[in-house]
């Protein structure tokens, strides 16, 4: 029997059952079509496929990405299953897509990080670096794994920074879960300030001398400092250009320099008095200095109140004999402020 007698034998038979019933439907062949599985059968290629449908025809494209066939090619292959009469209208091509469950690196980087938050010594997900032993891109998995990212199993080695993590994905066609290992390095990062120029002792630290970047926390070591903290301070010490800033390399910066012409300041109970002398100490603000009179050519103690200036406190009233109570004295103000002049 030829296949054009086939076709009339077939459609006699569909206008004689048609009354009983009813109209059935000629096979349509689909342009697009959309499968989940890793076969593609002929029900997800043609419309009203009948008792067919379930034949496997061809193998589906890899998970989630689209294959094309011509046209002419499915019809042969439908007829030789017997499927006939199909109607392709100007189908030329067929395009196939394997359905998939994308996993995106970054989802896959945060729930790795969200592991090995605080364990071993790490700190919050959000500041851990990682690289992996493989390069790590979108993974696409079979729709039927719909489940979360389950963490299985942590390992962390805090001496040579490894991980080995391990997921599990429930899937609705097993009950057995996906399992995902991902193994590689972590390294808790944070905010550093950095100098872009060396500094030696003494320098004080402008805001150009300074920016902030992202360092291993272990070089950073335990006592970092922010910009805001930086800028105006002094280097206690040689630092290099690209380091680090610690605490420990700075201090205040001198408002009194060494051989320094500074102004002596007294004020109490009404008396403002001042006079130059010079610094024979280095000192910031509230260190004690010495300084001497260039008048009196005395030394006297100071504090360090202001950019090159030193207040002189008044000095503490002396115990007395009681013999002596009644001899008149100058005011304790007065004495300070003369011994100041002299």
């Amino acid at each position: 029997m030829t296949v054009r007698t086939l076709i009339t034998v077939t459609s006699l038979l569909a206008a004689s059952f048609a009354p009983a019933f009813g109209e059935i439907s000629a096979p349509v062949l689909r342009a697009n079509v959309v499968v989940s599985g890793d076969v593609v059968r002929i029900g997800d290629v043609v419309d009203n496929a009948g008792a067919a449908r379930d034949i496997a025809i061809y193998r589906a494209p890899d998970l989630g990405t689209t294959g094309t066939l011509p046209a002419s090619q499915i019809l042969d292959t439908l007829r030789h299953h017997q499927v006939i009469g199909v109607d392709s209208g100007d189908i030329r091509d067929v395009s196939i897509t394997r359905s998939a469950r994308t996993l995106p690196r970054k989802e896959i980087e945060a729930a790795i990080t969200r592991a090995l938050a605080h364990r071993m010594g790490l700190g919050e997900g959000a500041d851990l670096a990682l690289a992996f032993d493989r390069e790590l891109d979108t993974i696409q998995l079979d729709p039927a794994n719909h489940g979360q990212m389950k963490t299985a199993a942590v390992r962390y080695d805090a001496h040579n920074s490894r991980f080995d993590v391990m997921f599990e994905i429930a899937s609705e066609r097993t009950s057995t879960p996906l399992r995902l290992r991902f193994s590689g390095t972590a390294v808790e990062m944070i905010e550093a300030v950095t100098l872009t120029r060396a500094l030696e002792r003494g320098d004080v630290v402008k805001a150009s001398d300074v920016v902030v970047e992202r360092r291993r926390r272990a070089e950073v070591g335990a006592d970092p400092v922010s910009r805001n903290q930086a800028v105006g301070m002094q280097a206690r010490r040689s630092v290099r250009a690209g380091a680090a800033l610690h605490l420990a390399d700075l201090s205040k910066a001198d408002l009194v320099q060494r051989g320094q012409s500074v102004t002596l300041v007294f004020e109490n109970a009404g008396i403002y008095l001042t006079i130059r002398g010079k610094a024979m100490d280095s000192g910031t603000e509230g260190d004690s200095v010495t300084v001497l009179n260039l008048q009196s050519k005395r030394e006297v103690v100071g504090t360090v109140t202001a950019a090159g200036t030193v207040s002189v406190a008044a000095q503490p009233r002396r115990q007395v004999p009681a013999a002596q109570a009644q001899a008149p004295t100058r005011p304790r103000a007065a004495r300070t402020a003369l011994l100041i002049a002299e």
